[in-house]
């Protein structure tokens, strides 16, 4: 299915621009130079992306309350264009996932739009829904298992109609054979919203890579309409800052802040993986990366990988990067690294960046690379 993307300015030289960016990711582009008739068009059709010219405040707040109405649902991306750089963080206040600078630079603007464009690819591929009838048991703890039927299933969640009605918010514990009989998945999810019929989504939580890994070849398999694999576009950029609780990445195509990312460092024969959230961006230059650790194993793998580098003077590491959802939970982060057994000044840079302009973030960081090479 062909993404759309809506783009609201008056701004002809700008518009010509990234309509041609756009067409080139495979991306058409409607345009609309009255923010009223804009707003109208995003009520009536289904939009993945819509880009806004914050050069009229008050048209552009228009749009973004259409683009941003509960109703519309989740996984509609918005970019921001600015010819103020200090406006930065206020439209990222104002539901902005990303800012382009006036007047257009081709470069930035192809590094944003395919940033932007890989991470559309991958929440439609993650809510891409089969519809199915299978047996599902849910349990939730200190209660007997309640047996149910699976309604349809996507790489994000599922839809089940239980023989009693479940409870929002509350984790359950899952497990059921896939249709064909390939393969018994078990794992936990939270519920994300429920009717007193019993009918209930259910969104995963922390399912094992192989589980997963099944689920999304038996979705794909079984679905002749489902996105393909071309969602999985892989960002390249420079590491240049790393601690046990996150990193600094350099690159023209960061990602929007909150997002959640797959993460691959590579430093001759040492490699390691992890999940990051995104707390700070900044627009053609980079991102701040905050690491979710689910097991100690994995937090000690990137220590392993530093030392290595340590030892290693000179070695440049590579980074894969690739979008696994525009929202992350953010409770999980938190939760997962507010006590970190030893002081990480990198992780705390990273959960303040946004109080911060540009520049007074990067002199900071600055600042901690000469005292941590002193101290190394």
């Amino acid at each position: 299915m062909t993404l759309q993307a809506l783009l609201v300015s008056k701004d002809d030289n700008a518009s010509e621009a990234l309509s041609r960016i756009l067409a080139g990711f495979g991306v058409p582009v409607e345009r609309s130079s009255d923010p009223e008739i804009a707003a109208g068009r995003l009520a009536a059709q289904k939009f993945d992306e819509v880009i806004v010219d914050f050069d009229q405040p008050e048209a552009a707040a228009l749009v973004l309350r259409s683009a941003t109405h509960p109703a519309r649902g989740n996984g509609l991306v918005i970019v921001a264009l600015i010819s103020d750089e200090s406006k930065v963080r206020s439209v990222f206040g104002a539901g902005a996932h990303f800012a382009l600078n006036k007047p257009i630079l081709l470069e930035q603007a192809k590094g944003c739009l395919r940033a932007a464009t890989a991470m559309l690819k991958r929440e439609r591929r993650r809510a891409f829904r089969v519809p199915v009838q299978a047996s599902v048991v849910l349990s939730v703890a200190g209660t007997n298992e309640i047996e149910g039927i699976l309604l349809d299933l996507s790489e994000s969640g599922m839809d089940v109609l239980a023989a009693q009605p479940l409870c929002p918010s509350v984790v359950v514990s899952f497990r059921f054979t896939l249709p064909g009989g390939s393969a018994e998945i078990e794992a936990q999810g939270q519920v994300s919203w429920a009717t007193p019929n019993g009918q209930s989504g259910v969104r995963f939580l922390d399912m094992p890579e192989t589980q997963s890994t099944i689920l999304k070849e038996w979705l794909v398999a079984n679905s002749p309409q489902a996105p393909s694999d071309d969602a999985e576009i892989f960002s390249q950029g420079k590491l240049t800052d790393l601690s046990l609780g996150g990193c600094y990445v350099e690159t023209e195509s960061p990602f929007p802040e909150g997002a959640l990312l797959d993460l691959c460092l590579k430093a001759a024969e040492m490699e390691c993986h992890a999940e990051g959230l995104v707390r700070v961006m900044h627009p053609g230059l980079g991102m701040g990366i905050e690491f979710a650790w689910r097991t100690n194993e994995q937090r000690e793998k990137v220590r392993e990988f530093i030392q290595f580098l340590k030892s290693r003077a000179g070695t440049l590491p590579e980074l894969l990067i690739s979008p696994r959802s525009l929202v992350a939970d953010a409770v999980e982060f938190n939760s997962s690294n507010d006590s970190p057994s030893e002081e990480d000044f990198l992780l705390e840079l990273l959960r303040t960046g946004q109080t911060m302009d540009r520049e007074q973030f990067i002199a900071q960081l600055r600042q901690q690379r000469s005292s941590a090479t002193a101290s190394s």
